[in-house]
């Protein structure tokens, strides 16, 4: 995956997360958007990388993502 590509995913998940309706009720149910977008684009895209690598790279975001949003982390 090149950073490139790295940037559109991001890009893309940024962009789903903002045209859900209506504002999040707190952090956390920000955080909800952004994970169940992952996973959506995940799913659709995954035949698309090497094996696992938007996996981790999805994950990698939704770390960082609960840490800006000022939540624990799930480990």
């Amino acid at each position: 995956m090149t950073s490139y590509d790295l940037v559109e995913v991001s890009a893309r998940l940024e962009e789903a997360v903002a045209r859900i309706t209506g504002p999040p009720a707190n952090a956390e149910e920000e955080y909800e958007r952004y994970e169940m977008t992952a996973i959506s684009i995940l799913d659709s895209e995954c035949f698309n990388y090497p094996d696992g690598e938007l996996y981790l790279y999805l994950l990698d975001y939704l770390k960082n993502k609960r840490r800006k949003l000022g939540l624990k982390p799930l480990d």
